[in-house]
């Protein structure tokens, strides 16, 4: 058990948390959720050791082990991948490393064999016999093959290192689990992979992550940072989001007997338990739920940006005929003969192995790059507007606040200070906010004001390249209703499961030799290829 006592600390004057007490049990997984910038990597680091609070204090249960999920994708380069993940267990490594060297002693003593005796008899208690086995079957579920196991890790591609990472924090059977937005890199198969591990995982897991899919699948309880406290909400993110709203609509309805508002929320409740899933932790989160009273669920202090995609005109009957297109980037063939046709209404998502190839596509569907061979057609009626996975040319080196920056994309008539401050109040930027220049906006901020450059378009046809990137939750959320709610079409890519599933009508998976187009949802396109049963 992981125990949190009157646990604070602050950067500067300002207050990231205060006088957090929580218990972390055994059997359950909590996602740790918050604003950007609230601290949630912080609050990990202090639960790992890693950075002191300024009081109160984290106590491990005796002889527990805390594993946590690395960053560094670079710290082991010159080691093998299968030593990097049994060093998930520093202890037993440290035997391991100590009784090779014993044995490999050209002179060895009698109390050399003592102590090799006393490390024979610590490596069998933990398993140490079966510690390569173990460790090779995680590589293997996360999707690392057998012959790179004992291959260098600077001989791997980034992705395969952070798969080695996550192999690691896995790695031994740890009393307490620390993630860090595990999924991060992370394809599909891997993701589902993960989430079995961890709903079949008996010890206690925190997680920090953006995928709301994920969090809805595996975690039995809700670690909310708001308001510079952490409170723990039974149930998964969806039910803490759903519950969040309902209480917020309640206290807006002062008027309601205290007996509608209990029997609302029961109602609420058996209608979520129904639709959850039929596996463990499902079933061990639903007894859980109905024991919720009406006082524990509360609304949140979260702001939600208004993201709501108009179109000029509406498409007529032709959308868009890609035809045998090509593309070499670099010497390197990145499009081979890729074909497809869109009809209106279409809503497609843009999947595979190459992050390049469906960028590249994105990029020649924009009219920024042209085929090498092949053709594009678009209707006559149609209008696209693009948002690019790396938007650094729309800020760097541009010294213009945020009303200016947004003014230059606006049709006339949209382009007064009154507005323009509106709209960006809409997306999250209010009072004096809107004065921000630019060029020193963060990652999530930049994407909020490439998004209101969309919206003013009004374009009937949206490209998107990982729209979601850089967002926190509450962003996510707003763009994912804003997009099913658009009455044009799109063409988007995106990691995140929940995202793809709630908006997407056609799956174009881009293979090495041209393109499968289904009109299908992404659920059922995964059921295909065998990845969620």
């Amino acid at each position: 058990m992981l125990q949190v006592t009157n646990v604070s600390l602050r950067f500067g004057d300002r207050k990231l948390f205060e006088d957090v007490n929580i218990k972390f049990t055994p059997g359950n997984c909590y996602g740790l959720i918050g604003a950007n910038g609230a601290g949630k990597s912080t609050f990990l680091k202090v639960l790992s050791g890693e950075l002191d609070s300024q009081s109160g204090h984290v106590s491990l249960g005796k002889e527990e082990r805390l594993a946590v999920l690395k960053q560094d994708h670079f710290s082991h380069e010159d080691e093998k991948v299968i030593d990097v993940v049994l060093k998930g267990h520093e202890k037993l490594w440290k035997v391991m490393k100590e009784k090779d060297e014993i044995y490999m002693k050209p002179d060895f003593s009698d109390e050399d064999g003592m102590r090799a005796a006393e490390l024979e008899g610590e490596f069998a208690e933990m398993n140490g016999w079966n510690a390569e086995a173990d460790a090779s079957v995680l590589l293997s579920g996360l999707g690392i093959k057998d012959a790179l196991h004992d291959k260098q890790m600077s001989e791997l591609e980034n992705n395969q290192k952070v798969k080695v990472l996550l192999a690691q924090s896995l790695f031994g059977d740890p009393d307490v689990l620390l993630l860090d937005e595990p999924t991060n890199g992370l394809d599909i198969k891997a993701i589902a992979w993960l989430e079995d591990f961890l709903i079949n995982f008996e010890n206690t897991v925190i997680v920090v992550s953006h995928d709301r899919h994920f969090l809805n699948n595996v975690c039995t309880h809700i670690a909310d940072l708001d308001y510079g406290k952490i409170k723990l909400f039974v149930g998964n993110y969806d039910f803490w989001y759903q519950s969040s709203q309902l209480a917020s609509q309640m206290a807006q309805d002062q008027n309601k007997k205290k007996e509608e508002r209990i029997k609302e929320l029961q109602d609420f409740i058996a209608r979520f338990s129904a639709n959850a899933s039929k596996s463990k932790q499902a079933t061990s989160r639903k007894k859980m739920l109905d024991k919720i009273e009406l006082d524990d669920i509360q609304p949140s202090s979260r702001r939600y940006p208004f993201v709501n995609f108009t179109m000029e005109r509406e498409i007529g009957n032709d959308l868009l005929q890609v035809q045998g297109v090509s593309k070499s980037i670099d010497g390197n063939k990145v499009l081979n003969n890729v074909s497809f046709t869109m009809n209106p209404n279409d809503k497609a998502v843009l999947i595979g192995e190459s992050e390049i190839a469906k960028t590249t596509l994105l990029r020649i569907l924009a009219g920024e790059l042209e085929p090498d061979e092949g053709t594009v057609k678009w209707g006559v009626t149609t209008s696209q507007s693009y948002l690019p996975k790396d938007n650094s040319e729309f800020f760097e080196g541009v010294n213009l606040n945020l009303v200016d920056w947004l003014r230059q994309y606006a049709p006339p008539e949209e382009q007064t200070e009154t507005f323009l401050r509106g709209f960006l109040g809409r997306m999250l930027f209010s009072g004096e906010e809107v004065k921000k220049k630019a060029n020193v906006l963060s990652g999530g901020e930049k994407v909020r004001c490439m998004l209101s450059k969309m919206m003013l378009s009004n374009s009937n046809v949206l490209l998107l390249d990982e729209p979601t990137n850089h967002l926190d939750l509450e962003s996510i959320t707003a763009v994912n209703d804003g997009l099913k709610n658009f009455k044009g079409s799109l063409i988007f890519t995106s990691f995140d499961f929940e995202f793809i599933n709630t908006i997407a009508n056609r799956v174009i998976d881009i293979k090495e030799d041209g393109a499968i187009s289904k009109e299908i949802t992404y659920e059922e396109y995964l059921k295909d290829q065998g990845v969620y049963n």
